[in-house]
């Protein structure tokens, strides 16, 4: 082929690709609102278990203390999703190049009334139970928490007073009775106490993980214990259900377990399957989680007793990211 001829081939593909990427994007741009837009009946006025339906990627609903139930659609297209009080926090990718994701705000009619860009893959999601703190982690290398190769960015907004901390990495620790800086510390799955100041994390570095006790006005956290991830406080404030590594087994390295904050005294749940998840509570007495799905479904949402007592129960087939809202 002659020189021009070449040269001429190359200026036709990459404008065809050009064209072709622009298109794709702005066909993204025109379709992300609709995507992230719940229909105006679905909203979270009334009890529910919300969760997200994998099958459409939306979120539904199906009447507390129902496993199984019939479930409503028509709530926002989101990849994690949790929801308490008035507010509710939707974390979602939108295609493009490069692809972006978001933490939507949305208020009780589920309606967006903030857009935060994060720079990373989804993960975990929280909302205090008054519906003022938010917070969410992404992933910014690495997919998965069974490995070494990851960091996270983990977020908290108080909507309160609009102060967004747009990385939890700069708190002053407090690890074995010292101040602790180390360049490999990652958080990630907060949750927070009825006060709206006290919070719990997980804490990783040097290869460990430990649970960390917060506090919002003071800017301050300290390691309350090892081994303990993703943590989730009953709706008493008394107890903390977390993920355990029990195993060295990349497929299924952790057990759920609950953390009573008086004690300190820890017991294991019924489940006996790897749970790679942040439970939530159902009520005092109930948690609830997602596993790998059966029969092809990406996942299900499962609850178990939090005394230790009890069978797993599934909850709700083709689904993910419960949050029980009262």
């Amino acid at each position: 082929m002659k020189p021009r001829v070449k040269l001429a081939v190359v200026v036709v593909a990459v404008l065809l690709l050009a064209t072709g990427s622009l298109g794709y994007v702005l066909h993204s741009a025109r379709r992300g609102p609709q995507q992230a837009a719940a229909d105006a009946s679905f909203t979270l006025e009334g009890p529910g278990l919300y969760f997200r339906d994998t099958a459409t990627g939306r979120i539904a609903r199906q009447p507390l203390g129902a496993p199984g139930s019939a479930r409503t659609g028509g709530g926002p297209e989101c990849e994690r999703f949790y929801a308490a009080g008035d507010t509710a926090v939707c974390l979602r990718r939108e295609p493009g190049l490069p692809p972006r994701a978001y933490a939507l705000i949305l208020d009780r009619r589920l309606r967006e009334v903030r857009r935060i860009a994060v720079p990373g893959i989804p993960s975990r999601a929280r909302v205090s139970a008054s519906g003022r703190m938010l917070s969410w982690t992404v992933f910014a290398v690495g997919d998965s928490y069974a490995t070494t190769a990851f960091s996270t960015r983990t977020s908290i907004l108080d909507l309160r007073t609009g102060y967004l901390i747009k990385s939890m990495e700069e708190i002053p620790l407090t690890l074995g009775a010292a101040r602790y800086h180390a360049p490999d510390v990652n958080y990630w799955g907060v949750t927070f106490a009825r006060d709206d100041n006290r919070f719990y994390a997980t804490l990783s570095t040097k290869g460990r993980t430990y649970l960390v006790e917060g506090d919002m006005a003071a800017w301050s956290a300290k390691a309350v214990r090892e081994n303990a991830e993703c943590p989730s406080l009953s709706p008493d404030d008394t107890r903390v259900a977390f993920k355990k590594k029990v195993s060295d087994d990349p497929r299924a390295p952790w057990r759920l377990y609950v953390l009573d904050l008086t004690t300190l005294r820890e017991h294991p749940l019924a489940e006996q399957r790897s749970v790679d998840d942040q439970a939530a509570w159902l009520d005092d007495r109930t948690i609830t989680y997602a596993l790998p799905g059966r029969r092809g479904r990406a996942s299900d949402v499962w609850s178990v007793p939090a005394d230790g007592s009890g069978t797993p129960r599934l909850t709700a087939e083709g689904a993910s990211s419960p949050a029980a809202v009262r």
